[in-house]
């Protein structure tokens, strides 16, 4: 079975001196192996493919048979890593808290695995009647909440 560590190494290895960086690493029971990387300003395949034959060229395929998937972490997929969500800053995102609850808002900042999330939601305001429109923030912890992803938008 394919070392996920080795595969883990020789990305890193690779990654060195470039703007991306990794997503994550599947290594299945039958030696299939996704590797998902991404950048602030998308992903060129390109380097997929060059990232795949550095791979491939560490890796022997005599000693394990095994197949390589490299990719990047899809648009509207649920955020992985830190670095995705910094990447989105300032972009609408759908957030499911713990609590089964979906809010949808700005992301406003990252610091940490914590993050902050402006929602338009009405609130009862001293001295009117009804409940005015407002920027509420929100604030998560990454850990602990059930999925964080980009909201495509084609206005």
């Amino acid at each position: 079975m394919i070392d996920k560590n080795v595969v883990k190494q020789l990305v890193e290895q690779w990654l060195q001196d470039k703007d991306y960086f990794l997503v994550g690493i599947e290594v299945s029971n039958d030696d299939r192996v996704v590797v998902e990387i991404d950048h602030s300003e998308g992903v060129w395949i390109e380097d997929c493919v060059a990232l795949s034959k550095f791979i491939e060229d560490h890796m022997s395929k005599d000693e394990i048979d095994y197949e390589l998937e490299v990719g990047s972490a899809g648009l509207g997929q649920p955020f992985k890593v830190p670095q995705q969500y910094i990447n989105f800053i300032g972009k609408e995102v759908e957030v499911l808290d713990a609590d089964g609850r979906k809010v949808k808002g700005l992301l406003k900042s990252v610091d940490g695995t914590t993050f902050v999330v402006t929602v338009k939601e009405k609130v009862k305001v001293d001295g009117k009647k009804r409940p005015v429109l407002q920027d509420v923030d929100h604030t998560y912890d990454m850990n602990k909440v059930k999925y964080t992803k980009y909201l495509i938008s084609f206005k």
